[in-house]
C-alpha cells in the first residue's frame, strides 16, 4: 500500500518514520518553510528534515488546487495519513485515494475537535486524554472513528510533555490502522455529533497572565502555554516569562493584592499572591535574560518581594 503522508510539526515526525519503516511512503506533503525565531531565519518543518533524511519526495504546496493534484495523482498513493498537516483536504483532493485519508488526533474524539487539543485538556483540568485515528471528513476532525487511545492526566503534565507522548503512540495506532486497512479488516465507529466540543487556534496574548484570576487557572495555564506561546506578566515594565509554577499549599485570600510578591519558599520558590491562593514560581525568564531558576533568579534581583506583578510594558 502506497502512502502520501501529510504532516509539519515535530508531534508528526515519530508517524512518519514508523510509517515509512513498514509501508511504502511514495511522498511526503508538509507546509512550505516560514521565517522563525530571532533571527528570523527561514527554517524548514520538521517533517520536511525527516523526510529528506529518508530520502522521501517532499511537497510544499501553498493551496491544494488542480496542479498540486496533477503531481500527486502522479505518485499513484493508496491512501493519505495525516498528522497535524495544518491544512484542510477538500473533496477533489481525497479522491485522489482509494482508500481515502485518515488522520491522527491527539483527543478523544468528538471530544477538542480542532487545532489545540492537547493544550485544552490541561486547561480544563480534565482527569484524562486520548488519541484518536479517524476517517478524514469534509467536516473538520468529525469522520467515523478507526481506532482510540485513553491515558490518565497527573495534573502535572504541560503541552510540551503531551505532545512527546502522543508524538510516540499516534505513531503506533497510525501504523496499527494502516495494517488493518491493507489487510481489509478495518472497522469504522460513527462519532456522536450531539457530543462534539471544539478548540481553536491559540494566539500569544493568550499567554498573559491575569492574576486575579483563580490560582488554580493560573497553574494550568502555565502548563498549557508550555514551550507555545509561554504564559507572561510584568515586572517594573520588563516582560516575564514564566515557565514552570505549582499551587503552595495553604495559600489562601488575603489582603494583598493580586500579583504581588510576597516572598520566597526555599523548597518551592517565589510566592506570588492570586485572588485565592499562592502561586510558587520555579522557572522564569526576565525579558533580554535567559530563563533560570527561581533561586538564581532571586539571587539576581532580592528587591522584588513585595513588588506587584502586572500591568503591561
Amino acid at each position: 500500500m502506497r502512502i502520501l503522508f501529510a504532516g509539519t510539526p515535530e508531534i508528526a515526525v515519530p508517524s512518519l518514520e514508523k510509517a515509512a519503516a513498514e509501508f511504502e511512503v511514495c511522498g511526503v506533503l508538509t507546509n512550505p518553510d516560514k521565517v522563525q525565531g530571532r533571527g528570523k531565519k527561514i527554517l524548514p518543518p520538521p517533517v520536511k528534515v525527516k523526510a529528506m533524511e529518508l530520502g522521501i519526495p517532499v511537497f510544499q504546496f501553498s493551496k491544494l488546487r488542480s496542479d498540486s493534484r496533477k503531481v500527486i495523482t502522479a505518485l499513484g498513493p493508496d491512501i493519505l495519513a495525516v498528522f497535524a498537516y495544518g491544512r484542510i483536504f477538500g473533496p477533489k483532493f481525497l479522491s485522489l485515494f482509494k482508500y481515502g485519508g485518515i488522520n491522527v488526533h491527539p483527543s478523544l474524539l468528538p471530544k477538542y475537535r480542532g487545532s489545540s487539543p492537547l493544550l485544552s485538556a490541561i486547561l480544563n483540568g480534565d482527569k484524562e486524554s486520548g488519541i484518536t485515528v479517524q476517517q478524514i471528513a469534509l467536516e473538520m476532525d468529525s469522520g467515523d472513528i478507526l481506532t482510540q487511545m485513553r491515558f490518565p492526566l497527573t495534573g502535572k503534565e504541560t503541552t510540551l510533555s503531551l505532545s512527546k507522548y502522543a508524538a510516540v503512540k499516534g505513531a503506533d495506532l497510525l501504523v496499527e490502522v494502516l495494517h488493518r486497512i491493507d489487510e481489509g479488516t478495518a472497522d469504522a465507529v460513527p462519532q456522536n455529533d450531539a457530543e462534539a466540543s471544539y478548540c481553536g487556534k491559540v494566539e500569544k496574548s493568550d499567554g498573559m497572565i491575569d492574576w486575579g484570576e483563580a490560582v488554580e487557572i493560573i497553574e494550568r495555564k502555565i502548563r498549557a502555554f508550555n514551550p507555545w506561546p509561554v504564559c507572561y506578566t510584568f515586572l517594573d515594565g520588563r516582560r516575564l516569562n514564566i515557565f514552570e509554577a505549582e499551587i503552595a499549599e495553604g495559600g489562601k485570600s488575603g489582603t494583598d493584592l493580586p500579583g504581588k510578591i510576597l516572598g520566597v519558599d526555599k523548597n518551592h520558590g517565589i510566592l506570588v499572591q492570586t485572588v485565592n491562593g499562592i502561586l510558587a514560581v520555579q522557572k522564569l525568564q526576565l525579558q533580554s535574560k535567559k530563563a533560570m531558576d527561581w533561586k538564581t533568579f532571586i539571587n539576581g534581583m532580592p528587591k522584588i518581594i513585595g513588588l506587584v506583578l502586572g500591568g503591561s510594558q
